[in-house]
């Protein structure tokens, strides 16, 4: 926004020249501010690979300096150092001592400790060598300073002080990223690129406080890849996920900034507690535990009530249900919430089935909402009994599937409990915070997905939301107050390693990836995983995968039916993709082909192969009647595509490093009717193998097809919402454009989230954008393509105006947060669609203005249909 337009808008709402004046000032003083303070806060030492005056020694001819903590810090630090030490070596193949006294003598020392809990920070401190005003008694900092003489017979330090435990894990991590280690150096395999020297220039960092204060992940439905993969090659021993996975889940956790597990809990998988050794490792690495949705009071219902309380109890349990057996589920929380009270952990409220599924109990909505009520004031009592006070528990409260209805129905939470609201499972929050819940003590948070296990149907085999769409909704949610905590469904962990990456650097810092700049995400992460020579062509691969799976994910394509067009146009898309990702192969140094493999390849060709897949089944049977042989050739590229998806999780599973991850990925996730193969033409060339799959629970399949129209297409002209000629923003808003966001490849949207919300009667003072296209005389319709998002709170609308040739405005209700078949063919398909019809008088330019009265809506694409 421009300074004569700011001035507008301020005089459109009565502001006096003064005000403007002062207001203007006030601003722009602001902004210069906050870009400075920004500037000092993303401040990072630098390396060098040659010795300057004052550079610290980090590898220097063949040697490392040795890694100085004390021994009465906190276990986590000692682990980072081991784990840091290690990294090292990978890098100069010299693997740094830690030692916790000073007999031992070198000129160059790391010196890593928590403030208070360190003799040698503190010491460091007394003597004024490094200054932690700025980050004493807050949460999860740490400074990093190289500093001179530090203590007697030491000529230089790289000093690492946490203002608690887990800001000095993180601040010994940075040492790792400074060498080039990967956080994902163990978990895909990215090697570092050797180093015979590294120098750290003199200089002095202080980290920021992550923006959420809980960032973590949730393990789920692990039945068909983190289960055997660990059973088979971690956990031998119970043959189970168990403290030897969950060590390197830790790891990786404080690797990527993160501070929280929900663990594993499906039916497979014994309860994360049974084995005693896991919350033990969880509080070792300084990890807060906590349980999912449907798992109340860090129990795990679907073995912990079952199975497991006849172990437990020695009998078998009654019905969890609280109205009928309150005696015994209070025992059941009781119990769990004293085993539990000297580990750092957070416990979910209320009461759900014993799977992911509604309370048992009233058959009305007002006795559902009087039992949970009920039922949390009694788990706050079991608290208040071991905590003293029931708010020195972490509490949340998840509003999730039915749970939302009960609480816009008037269930009451206490005020210090954290609300989590939660996605529609695939990536569109369905609520946020008004006015009244963002004053809450409790603050809010989030439980989103990048993988999902439900109607109308999974996607747990690939992860293909965007960052900008992670970006979208992520940033909607910071704004509207969810700062307290955001967990992340990652499935198994793998392949949705970038994508999980992102979500935590997300939540480290709300600020840095905003939707604007959320797609050059990928270039930053290929760059610091890869290298730079590869970041913009791996950057061009992934998001060019994104944008593809935006109008259909690789597992939903058995619902979704494309027109000719759009079907051509997918697979040229897919084999330039195929190229692409084949080429840059070839580039890729040997020691970083299984990596590429794992984050790149496996599942740009999967998505690829999926599509072929389908699409030349398809079209042998339309050539069935017609060109024989032809139907044949389509039947066979089907059948290819299906064997090479096939072939690639064999690799995956057998032959990258040396069968590590055997068991990890399978190509049918629940054996599904959309990963077997279609029917085609011509059967008879499938061996058995390629045949129909197992039977599956078929209530989670909901059969949907869905017509998406070719934009070549002769009757059709497709504007992409970013090409408007002219718009109207308003004071403190300004429209922006998101690239990889929608169907079209671009969306434009308000922003900040935060505007305000226009009503029907007000549209002329909301933002709006205008386009121009020459049509001649004759009926239309107007097809808008937006995110299937939901209004962004009970305050708000989600809601647009279409003026057409300055006829009277068209209102458009874009809320998809209803659950119907509407709903279930826009998230399959990636967009909510609305059709207005409308009608040209003359031949010529045809204005069409679309006033945005509400934020959180994404256009898409429009499309004008003869």
């Amino acid at each position: 926004m421009n300074f004569n337009h700011l001035l507008l808008n301020l005089r459109k709402e009565n502001f006096n020249l003064g005000t403007v004046f002062c207001f203007v000032i006030f601003l722009f003083t602001s902004i210069f501010c906050a870009q400075i303070w920004a500037q000092r806060k993303e401040n990072q030492l630098s390396t060098a690979l040659k010795a300057t005056p004052a550079a610290f020694p980090l590898i220097k001819n063949g040697s490392v300096p040795s890694i100085l903590t004390d021994k009465a810090d906190a276990e986590a630090v000692t682990l980072v150092a081991n784990a840091v030490s290690s990294d090292l070596e990978l890098v100069c193949g010299i693997k740094p001592d830690i030692f916790h006294d000073l007999n031992k003598h070198e000129d160059y020392l790391i010196i890593a400790g928590t403030i208070g809990h360190s003799k040698y920070i503190d010491q460091l401190i007394k003597s004024k060598k490094i200054n932690v005003a700025s980050i004493q008694n807050k949460w999860e900092t740490y400074i990093m300073s190289t500093v001179n003489a530090p203590i007697e017979g030491v000529k230089q330090a790289l000093v690492i002080a946490g203002s608690d435990r887990r800001g000095t894990a993180y601040g010994l991590f940075e040492i790792s990223k400074l060498v080039g280690v990967s956080p994902w150096v163990w978990w895909a395999d990215v090697k570092p690129k050797p180093q015979n020297e590294l120098y750290v220039l003199a200089g002095n960092v202080v980290s920021k406080e992550p923006s959420v204060k809980y960032r973590g992940i949730f393990i789920n439905d692990e039945d068909w890849g983190l289960h055997p993969w660990a059973a088979k090659n971690m956990d031998t021993d119970i043959k189970d996920i168990g403290p030897k996975t969950y060590a390197k889940v830790f790891e990786l956790l404080l690797r990527l900034k993160a501070n929280l597990i929900w663990p594993a809990m499906h039916d497979s998988t014994k309860a994360f507690w049974y084995y005693p050794q896991n919350p033990v490792a969880a509080d070792k690495y300084a990890i807060v535990i906590g349980s999912t949705h449907c798992d109340m009071m860090l129990r795990s219902n679907t073995f912990e009530w079952q199975v497991g309380y006849e172990q437990e109890y020695r009998r078998k349990p009654g019905i969890y249900r609280y109205d009928t057996n309150k005696d015994e589920v209070y025992k059941y929380w009781e119990d769990r919430v004293n085993a539990a009270k000297n580990y750092e952990a957070m416990y979910t409220l209320g009461m759900r089935g014993i799977r992911d599924g509604g309370i048992t109990g009233p058959e009305t909505k007002e006795g559902k909402i009087a039992l949970v009520e009920n039922i949390i004031d009694d788990q706050r009592s079991i608290f208040k009994k071991y905590f003293g006070t029931p708010s020195n528990a972490l509490q949340i409260f998840c509003p999730y599937k039915e749970v939302l209805d009960l609480y816009t129905g008037g269930l009451k939470v206490p005020d210090d409990v954290t609300l989590v609201w939660t996605d529609d499972n695939f990536g569109y929050l369905r609520q946020l915070s008004n006015t009244a819940e963002q004053k809450r003590s409790g603050s809010s948070g989030i439980y989103y997905h990048l993988s999902y296990l439900g109607g109308p149907h999974d996607y747990t085999w690939l992860s293909s939301n965007s960052p900008s769409l992670i970006s979208y909704e992520m940033t909607k949610a910071y704004q509207f107050g969810a700062d307290k905590f955001w967990v992340v469904n990652v499935g198994d962990i793998k392949p949705a390693e970038l994508e999980t990456q992102f979500f935590l650097d997300m939540a480290w810092d709300a600020k840095k990836w905003t939707p604007e700049k959320a797609s050059q995400y990928v270039y930053d992460w290929a760059k610091s995983t890869f290298g730079e020579e590869f970041a913009t062509d791996i950057a061009l691969v992934k998001n060019q995968y994104y944008q593809l799976a935006q109008s259909g994910k690789p597992e939903h394509m058995g619902l979704l039916k494309f027109d000719a067009v759009t079907q051509k146009q997918r697979l040229a898309a897919y084999t330039d993709l195929i190229e692409k990702v084949d080429q840059l192969k070839t580039r890729i140094p040997q020691s970083l082909r299984d990596a590429y493999f794992q984050l790149i390849e496996y599942p740009s060709k999967g998505a690829a192969l999926m599509n072929q897949k389908f699409f030349y089944a398809q079209m042998s049977l339309e050539a069935a009647e017609t060109d024989k042989k032809m139907a044949l050739n389509y039947s066979q590229k089907a059948k290819n595509a299906l064997e090479q998806i096939i072939t690639l999780t064999h690799h995956y599973n057998k032959e990258i490093e040396n069968g590590k991850w055997d068991g990890i990925i399978t190509h049918a996730p629940r054996n599904l009717e959309t990963y077997a193969m279609p029917k085609i033409a011509n059967p008879e060339i499938l061996s058995d193998s390629l045949r129909n799959p197992a039977p599956f629970d078929s209530r989670y399949l909901e059969k949907v097809i869905t017509s998406i129209d070719g934009a070549s297409s002769s009757n059709i002209v497709s504007l992409n919402p970013s090409d408007f000629k002219t718009k109207k923003e308003i004071l403190l808003e300004k429209i922006i454009v998101v690239n990889g966001l929608g169907v079209g490849g671009k969306s434009i949207s308000r922003y900040p989230f935060t505007g305000k919300s226009f009503k029907n009667d007000e549209y002329l003072h909301a933002p709006y954008v205008e386009y121009k296209v020459n049509l001649k005389v004759g009926e239309y319709k107007l097809s808008l393509k937006s995110l299937p998002t939901d209004a962004i709170n009970n305050e708000r609308n989600l809601s647009m105006a279409v003026v057409v040739n300055q006829k009277p405005p068209l209102f458009i209700d874009t809320d998809n947060s209803k659950k119907n078949k509407n709903w279930t063919m826009s998230v399959v398909r990636g967009y909510f669609e609305k059709v207005l019809p409308f009608k040209v008088e003359k031949t010529g330019e045809t204005k069409i203005r679309i006033y945005l009265q509400d934020t959180g809506l994404a256009l898409s694409r429009i499309d004008i249909v003869k």
